[in-house]
């Protein structure tokens, strides 16, 4: 295993991207085909930002791409159709991204870790129904998703959630994530449009 945890580090830094979670995307892209030339693109929980790099690359000139996160994201080497913010997301309306919504949302967010496996996935699964709660007014109708979540014991009930608001959804664990991992990544695409109400309680913002 330290092997392939080496692989994709050393990879990482080879190919300028700023860290290993940049070849989960990757594969992800390579499954679901998420990204296009030109969409909207937004990216949560962004930082250190190697998901924005890649949503960046393939969206090209024509796209955009609004990476947000708590944490100040380096801007260093990052083409012009990317834009930073540092912000809560539960701060932000449509507005605040121009009032255009959304071809693909992307979360990477996780919170922080306690030791608490069963802890620490409750409130991974919180912050994903938080997500949740937001994007009617941030992803087009037949919009995409790809978002990451700790599983646990409520992970069944954030899959039915997201399976209903979305034509198709299913769970997926890239080769770059760690075997030891809890993590696993929901792809949904065709999105409804309509929210459902969420199931859990919204996380609180400490840990975002």
């Amino acid at each position: 295993m330290k092997q392939v945890q080496d692989h994709f580090f050393h990879k990482a830094k080879s190919e300028g991207y700023r860290s290993r979670a940049a070849y989960k995307l990757l594969e992800i892209q390579e499954k679901r085909r998420l990204l296009r030339p030109g969409m909207r693109v937004l990216d949560v929980g962004a930082a250190p930002g190697s998901w924005t790099q890649v949503a960046g690359r393939i969206v090209g000139a024509r796209g955009t791409v609004v990476g947000v996160d708590l944490k100040a994201i380096d801007p260093q080497g990052m083409p012009p159709q990317v834009r930073l913010m540092e912000a809560d997301l539960r701060d932000l309306d449509l507005q605040t991204f121009g009032g255009q919504p959304f071809d693909v949302v992307l979360s990477d967010m996780a919170p922080d870790t306690s030791g608490d496996p069963g802890g620490d996935s409750l409130r991974s699964i919180a912050l994903c129904h938080a997500l949740l709660d937001r994007l009617g007014a941030w992803l087009r109708a037949g919009g995409s998703l790809a978002m990451k979540v700790y599983e646990g014991g409520e992970y069944p009930t954030l899959l039915k959630r997201t399976t209903a608001e979305f034509d198709e959804c299913k769970g997926f664990k890239p080769k770059a994530s760690r075997a030891e991992s809890v993590e696993i990544f929901l792809v949904a695409k065709g999105f409804r449009g309509t929210p459902s109400a969420p199931l859990l309680p919204t996380a609180p913002r400490r840990g975002w």
